[in-house]
């Protein structure tokens, strides 16, 4: 039979970086976008060496609307299949009510919505027809409760839980298997991009949880079938008490 191969977004650093390693190291074929090619090189020339796997580079933006195309076209083009997707690529959230220029909101939910749902528009169809296929939506445990002045990522990564929900239910009897994935506080570099380096300092060391331990979660979730997984244990004590109908108050009348 031949190799499977894993398509990551956001393969750059942080979760789709250790994605990435993970993969190859459970044997699967790599194909790689981020918008830094450069780091993207290096992490497929060192995976391709330690893992032994191949590994293909497609540095894309995907903010922009005809990023996800351009993917597909350069998989088909090598005439490679997708059997795992993982769409991690994301930012943190910029000023919704402050910054008056639209179209930064717009290209901001291209990245965090509409290309998800494009990529999964492109790369699910296939995985139906051969019957085999894995998806894992990076979401966030941002996405499972509304928060005063979180306007954007919480959002969009409510919309990611619920898409990916639906996908699955409409997917699972073909053999294809999708996953929201709703990692907490995480260490990675995402926190030091968007500036928020002090915040984390201060924050207890208890909440944090590493990389490698959010990816290998995800990876054994979704191949259990389940359509959302809240990685971390302390998270998924967390997650029953967010939904209450009092905990929601507590929380709009606090924050």
């Amino acid at each position: 039979m031949d190799r499977r191969t894993a398509l990551v977004t956001g393969a750059s650093s942080g979760l789709g970086a250790e994605f990435a390693r993970q993969l190859a190291n459970r044997g699967l074929d790599l194909i790689l976008v981020a918008r830094r090619s450069e780091r993207l090189s290096e992490l497929a020339d060192r995976l391709a060496h330690d893992a032994g796997v191949r590994a293909n580079v497609f540095a894309a933006d995907l903010s922009a609307p005809e990023a996800p195309a351009l993917i597909f076209d350069f998989v088909r083009e090598r005439r490679l299949q997708v059997d795992f997707l993982v769409n991690n690529a994301g930012s943190a959230g910029i000023k919704f009510l402050e910054d008056r220029v639209w179209q930064k909101q717009a290209d901001y939910l291209e990245l965090m919505m509409i290309s998800v749902a494009q990529m999964c528009h492109l790369f699910v169809p296939p995985m139906c027809e051969k019957g085999f296929g894995r998806v894992i939506n990076v979401a966030s445990v941002a996405g499972r409760i509304a928060r005063a002045n979180d306007l954007n990522y919480g959002p969009s990564k409510a919309y990611v839980v619920a898409f990916s929900e639906s996908l699955n239910l409409s997917v699972r009897a073909s053999g294809v298997h999708v996953c929201a994935l709703c990692p907490g506080f995480t260490h990675t570099e995402f926190h030091e991009v968007a500036g928020m380096a002090e915040r984390k300092e201060r924050m207890p060391k208890f909440i944090w949880y590493d990389a490698g331990v959010v990816v290998e979660e995800g990876l054994k979730a979704t191949e259990r079938g389940r359509s959302v997984y809240i990685s971390g244990r302390l998270y998924r004590w967390l997650d029953p008490l967010l939904q209450l109908v009092w905990t929601r108050r507590l929380i709009k009348r606090f924050m």
